[in-house]
């Protein structure tokens, strides 16, 4: 895949690899990060498994660079049944742009014109055993493409009351540096995004933040107004892959750490 952007020369994903400099320094920075805060993990995950049901750590898997699925690592900061009630939340999601859901939208199999008309839709689809308008099909289609891409929920009522303390301080995220140093991320970089979201993200304007390593921390995460827009935040994730630099990458390693106990974390 090739990427054009702003009329400069087009780069394939082969291009973004992390560089020599730049894994050497991922290595250094996670290997002392998890011998110094070995401990604290230790406590952390003892924790979790004091507090609630369910494995201490949460795995799942993402897409990084170049489309690239790997496993990833956090904290279990939230119920064991968190994944299965994702979607009764979508209301509260902070990206929500048009809160017209699909819910609605699929419970109907015939398209509203045909009802109108009183007869059966033609030609009809059958997806997953049911049967479908294939009119209908393509408009909820277009109606699920224009819901928001990221998914985020302030307050959110499945996270346990340690896994908010965690959250707040980030602490939930320290098992990725066991990604950093398997190579699956890198310590700046865009962050990984779940298969549900990456999939939204294929066109060439869109596809472009997956030329940069999937990082811990990076551009998003230093933006005040983090979940202001999800324009905004794709233009944060594509200028990363446009300007990433060892200067860049140290000047948002520094204002992590600023922002590290930031209380609007969630």
């Amino acid at each position: 895949m090739s990427i054009i952007l702003n009329n400069k020369k087009p780069e394939s994903f082969s291009d973004f690899r992390i560089g020599f400099g730049k894994r050497t320094f991922d290595i250094f920075f996670s290997l002392l990060a998890i011998i110094i805060l070995s401990p604290v993990m230790m406590i952390i995950g003892l924790f979790i498994l004091l507090e609630s049901k369910g494995p201490m750590i949460y795995k799942s898997i993402r897409v990084g660079s170049g489309y690239d699925m790997f496993t990833f690592y956090k904290f279990r900061s939230m119920r064991k049944s968190a994944e299965e009630e994702r979607e009764k939340l979508s209301d509260l999601n902070l990206y929500l742009i048009n809160k017209h859901h699909h819910e609605t939208v699929t419970k109907q199999t015939n398209c509203p014109e045909c009802e109108k008309l009183g007869y059966k839709c033609s030609p009809m689809l059958y997806i997953e055993g049911a049967e479908i308008c294939e009119n209908w099909y393509l408009e909820i289609k277009k109606r699920m493409s224009e819901m928001p891409t990221f998914f985020k929920v302030k307050d959110d009522p499945r996270v346990t009351r340690f896994g908010k303390l965690i959250r707040r301080t980030n602490l939930d995220e320290l098992p990725q540096f066991f990604n950093v140093l398997k190579g699956d991320m890198s310590i700046v970089g865009n962050r990984p995004l779940p298969l549900y979201e990456a999939e939204k993200l294929t066109s060439d304007q869109l596809a472009y933040r997956f030329l940069a390593p999937a990082g811990i921390t990076g551009m998003w995460q230093i933006s005040r107004d983090r979940f202001h827009s999800e324009e905004d935040r794709i233009k944060l994730d594509n200028m990363y892959a446009m300007i990433s630099s060892p200067k860049k990458d140290i000047e948002i390693i520094a204002k992590s750490f600023l922002t590290f106990f930031n209380r609007h974390n969630y």
